[in-house]
C-alpha cells in the first residue's frame, strides 16, 4: 500500500477541477470522490459529492410482519415503537435529540419515545447536506432542517393514506396526534403501529427533494423554500420544534451504559497501545522487546513504519510492555525544528502578498488619509483537541471481512479507508459507530483507524487500540499556528476608511480535501469569517498566505479558522474604537447599518450586561460581535486582573440568533460548553515545539478549564424566524476576543497574542 504524504509541500498545486465540478456549490461526482480519495497515516484526501436520489425512496418496503421501514431513517414496529436512524454523530452536542425533534414534529409523535441508532456508512442516503457522512462545521441542523422534516412528513402522509383507504374517507378529513390517526367525524382512530402492514404495501410519494447544499466553510444558512408534494407545518403550529426537551440518551448516560467506542468488549479481544516517533516525520529504527515479552499478558510486539505497538490481554499489560521496550528512532529531517523557527518562517511569509480573498474599494488610499491608524500583528498558538474519551478503535480483520468499532465523525470515509488498508471492498467492511466522547474535529482523522488495522492484521481475533493521553497530546493534528498582519484606520468622525488583513498559516483543507480548493487556490476554511464581516467596510483587502510548519501536522479544531479570524476582527474593531475615542458598543453599532441581525445581538447583550456601568479598579468589560457559521452572536466578558497579573473571568453573557432554535436548551448548552472550551487557549493551553517534539504531554502541562475556573454564563436566545444555522462551534470562536478586550478595559494593555502570560499584566505599583 502506498501512503501519500501527510501534508502538501509549499510548491504543490491542488488538483484542478473540471468545469462540471465547479458548478453549483463546489459539488463533485461520486466518481471524482473515488478518484480523488487518498490515505495517509494522519488522515485522508476526500472529495464531496451531492446525491440526487431521495433517501426515503431508496429503501425497499418491509414485508408484512416485519417493522415498517418507510425510509432509511425510520423503523416503526407493530407495537408503535419507532427507531430513528440518526445521520449525524453525537459528540455531546445533543444532535440525536435535535434531529429527532425535526422528524417527530412532522410525524406527530413524541421524540422521547424514539430509540436512536447510528446510521451505517451510506453516503447517498445519509450524506446530507454535503454528500458525505461528516459531522462537523456546525452543519448538522442547518443541513438537516428540511430533509428530516420531510422524512417525518412523508411518513405521516403514508400512515394517513393507509387509514383513509381502510376507512374509505378523504385523507384531508384525518388528523394525527401523538402517534395516532384520528377521524373525528367517524369517531375512529388507529395507532401508527396498527397501520404498518398496510403502509408496507404502499409506494412512498415521489418527492422533489431540494438540492443538497454544501455547508462546510460557506457560512450560509439554507434556503427556506420546500419543493415537494408533502406540505410541512407552518412554524406557528410547531409543538416539538422550539422546545427544550431533555436529551433522549440522558438516562443511559446517567446509568453508565456502554455507549462509547472505548466501552467495546468482544469475545477474545486483545488490547493494544502504541508509541509513535517522538519527532514529527521520524521512523522506527530498531526495538528490543525482550523485557516486554516477559510481562504477563503481553502477546506480541508489532512494528510499524513510524511506531511500535504492544498487544496484550488487557490495557495495563500492554502499557507496561510498552514502557519496557528499548526503542531507537531515526529522527528524520525535523529533529531541530522549534516554535521559534516556525514563527520566524510565518513572519517572513507575512511580508509577501498572498492570494486575494477580498479587494473592495481603495484600502491603500483610505489608510493613507486616515486620522488614526492601527498596524498590528496577531498570533495564535498550536492547539491540541484533548478529547475526554482517549482515542481508540477496535478492529477484527478476517480474510473476507473487516469489522470496525469506533466513534467517528466520518463513518463512510472510515469504511473506505478500512477497505483500502485491508485490500477489501468497501461492502466487505462493517463500521459500528458509537457515541463520541468529544470530537472537535479530531475524530475526522483516520490515523488511529489505520494503526488499529495494521496491528489487528497480525491476529485472528479482535484488537482494541487505545492511545494513552501522552500519545494523544504529542501526536495530534493541531490547530494551526496563525500569524496575521492587519492595518486599519478611521477618519475624524470615527468611520472606518481602510482595512487590510493578511492571514498567514497552514492550509488544513489542502491536506484533508484538496479537491475543494479550485482555481482560486484559496483554502475555503482559511477565509471563513473574513468573507462575511457583519460590518460596513467599503475599503477592504484580505489576502491569504498558506505557510506549512515544517513537519507539524495540522487539522480542524473546534471553530476552525472562523475562531482565529473572529479574534483578529473583534480585537481590531476594539482597537479602532479606542483610537477613535468611541465607546466599543457604539463604534460597532455605527458600522452595522446594513446587518440588522448582528446589531440586534449586540444591543441585546450590551443591555443584559449593563454596558456602560462603571467597573471597579482592576476589572473590565469587553465585547465582541460576529457572524459565525451563519449564526449571529454578541458576547460580553467581565474579568478581574490582580496586581500579580492573574486574570479571572467572572461573567460571560451571550446573545445568539441562530434562526429557529430547534432545542433552545441545546443552544444554551453548546454556547456554554463552547465558552468553557475556548477559555483554555486564552490562559492555559498551547502546544509548543522543541527539537521536533511536542513539549506538552498530559493535563499537568496542557491544562484545561476546571470547574473552579468557570465563570457565570448567561445565554439569551433570539428567535429571528430565519432558517436554523450552526451553533456547536460559535461560543468557542467568540469568547477569546471578548475576554482579551475585557482585559484591555481592566489594564489598558492590548493583547495580540495568546495565551496570556501573567507577567504581561503584572502591575508594579
Amino acid at each position: 500500500m502506498t501512503i501519500p504524504p501527510n501534508k502538501p509541500t509549499e510548491t504543490q498545486s491542488p488538483p484542478k477541477a473540471t468545469a462540471s465540478e465547479k458548478e453549483g456549490s463546489k459539488e463533485v461526482s461520486r466518481r471524482v470522490f473515488l478518484q480523488m480519495f487518498g490515505l495517509s497515516a494522519a488522515g485522508l484526501v476526500l472529495a464531496v459529492h451531492f446525491g440526487e436520489l431521495p433517501a426515503w425512496a431508496e429503501e425497499p418496503a418491509a414485508p408484512p410482519g416485519l417493522p415498517l421501514t418507510p425510509n432509511a431513517y425510520l423503523r416503526i414496529g407493530r407495537d408503535g415503537k419507532i427507531t430513528f436512524i440518526a445521520p449525524r454523530a453525537d459528540m455531546g452536542q445533543g444532535i440525536h435529540t435535535s434531529t429527532a425533534q425535526l422528524v417527530a414534529e412532522e410525524l406527530d409523535v413524541d421524540p422521547a419515545d424514539f430509540k436512536i441508532e447510528h446510521a451505517p456508512p451510506n453516503d447517498p442516503v445519509y450524506g446530507i447536506p454535503s454528500g458525505v457522512q461528516l459531522t462537523g462545521a456546525s452543519s448538522s441542523i442547518a443541513g438537516l432542517w428540511l430533509p428530516m422534516r420531510q422524512v417525518g412528513a412523508i411518513t405521516r402522509s403514508m400512515l394517513v393514506a393507509a387509514a383513509a383507504k381502510e376507512w374509505k374517507v378523504n385523507p384531508a378529513t384525518l388528523r394525527t396526534e401523538k402517534g395516532v390517526v384520528y377521524h373525528d367525524a367517524g369517531k375512529r382512530q388507529a395507532a401508527y403501529g396498527g397501520l404498518v402492514d398496510a403502509v408496507a404495501k404502499m409506494d412512498p410519494p415521489k418527492a422533489d427533494v431540494p438540492p443538497r447544499y454544501f455547508f462546510l466553510f460557506d457560512g450560509n444558512t439554507p434556503p427556506t423554500e420546500v419543493r415537494h408534494g408533502v406540505k410541512l407545518k407552518d412554524p406557528k403550529d410547531f409543538k416539538v420544534i422550539g422546545k427544550s426537551i431533555p436529551r433522549i440518551e440522558a438516562t443511559e448516560k446517567v446509568k453508565g451504559a456502554p455507549l462509547y467506542g472505548i466501552d467495546v468488549r468482544l469475545p477474545g479481544m486483545l488490547v493494544a497501545t502504541v508509541k509513535a516517533s517522538p519527532v514529527f516525520g521520524g521512523k522506527l529504527k530498531s526495538v528490543n522487546d525482550a523485557k516486554a515479552m516477559k510481562i504477563k499478558g503481553v502477546q506480541k510486539v508489532v512494528k510499524l513504519e513510524n511506531a511500535v505497538a504492544v498487544v496484550a490481554d488487557h490495557f495495563w499489560a500492554a502499557k507496561q510492555g510498552l514502557q519496557a521496550l528499548e526503542i531507537t528512532w531515526d529522527e528524520g529531517p525535523h529533529a531541530n525544528v522549534s516554535n521559534a523557527d516556525i514563527v520566524r518562517d510565518l513572519a517572513k511569509a507575512a511580508e509577501s502578498e498572498g492570494l486575494v480573498i477580498r479587494n473592495e474599494g481603495d484600502p491603500a488610499k483610505g489608510l493613507k488619509g486616515a486620522a488614526k491608524r492601527i498596524d498590528a500583528t496577531y498570533e495564535l498558538p498550536f492547539l491540541a483537541h484533548a478529547t475526554m474519551e482517549p482515542m481508540n478503535c477496535t478492529v477484527h480483520v478476517r480474510p473476507d471481512h473487516c469489522e470496525v468499532w469506533t466513534g467517528t465523525q466520518t463513518p463512510s470515509i472510515t469504511q473506505i479507508v478500512a477497505a483500502q488498508v485491508t485490500g477489501l471492498k468497501p461492502e466487505q467492511v462493517t463500521v459500528h459507530n458509537h457515541w463520541l466522547g468529544g470530537g472537535f474535529g479530531r475524530r475526522l482523522e483516520m490515523d488511529v483507524l489505520v494503526q488499529a488495522i495494521l496491528i489487528a492484521k497480525n491476529f485472528d481475533r479482535p484488537v482494541k487500540l487505545v492511545w494513552t493521553r501522552e500519545e494523544d497530546i504529542q501526536h495530534d493534528l493541531y490547530r494551526p499556528y496563525y500569524y496575521d498582519k492587519v492595518s486599519a484606520g478611521v477618519d475624524k468622525n470615527g468611520k472606518i476608511v481602510g482595512w487590510t488583513h493578511r492571514l498567514v498559516g497552514s492550509s488544513v483543507v489542502a491536506r484533508y480535501a484538496p479537491v475543494l480548493i479550485l482555481e482560486d487556490k484559496i483554502d475555503p476554511d482559511a477565509m471563513d469569517g473574513v468573507r462575511q464581516y457583519p460590518y460596513d467596510l467599503q475599503n477592504v483587502k484580505v489576502d491569504y498566505v498558506a505557510k506549512e510548519p515544517p513537519g507539524v501536522p495540522t487539522g480542524f479544531w473546534r471553530g476552525v479558522s472562523v475562531g482565529h479570524n473572529t479574534f483578529v476582527q473583534e480585537s481590531l474593531m476594539d482597537e479602532l474604537a479606542h483610537a477613535a475615542g468611541k465607546d466599543p458598543v457604539e463604534f460597532r453599532k455605527q458600522h452595522l447599518s446594513k446587518d440588522k441581525r448582528a446589531k440586534a445581538v449586540l444591543e441585546r447583550v450590551a443591555k443584559e450586561a449593563g454596558w456602560g456601568k462603571p467597573m471597579p479598579a482592576g476589572k473590565g468589560r469587553g465585547i465582541a460581535v460576529s457572524r459565525v457559521w451563519g449564526s449571529y452572536l454578541g458576547m460580553v466578558a467581565e474579568v478581574s486582573v490582580s496586581k500579580a497579573g492573574d486574570v479571572r473571568v467572572e461573567r460571560v453573557l451571550c446573545a445568539v440568533d441562530c434562526g429557529i432554535a430547534i432545542n433552545p436548551g441545546h443552544v444554551k448548552s453548546q454556547i456554554e460548553g463552547g465558552i468553557i472550551f475556548g477559555l483554555a487557549p486564552v490562559f492555559l493551553d498551547a502546544i509548543t515545539i522543541k527539537n521536533g517534539r511536542v513539549e506538552q504531554s498530559n493535563f499537568h502541562d496542557y491544562r484545561l478549564i476546571r470547574m473552579s475556573d468557570t465563570p457565570d454564563i448567561e445565554v439569551f436566545v433570539i428567535d429571528s424566524g430565519e432558517a436554523p444555522s450552526g451553533i456547536g462551534e460559535t461560543g468557542t470562536a467568540m469568547v477569546v476576543p471578548a475576554v482579551t478586550n475585557a482585559i484591555f478595559a481592566a489594564t489598558g494593555k492590548r493583547l495580540r497574542k495568546i495565551p496570556v502570560k501573567p507577567e504581561e499584566l503584572r502591575r508594579t505599583v
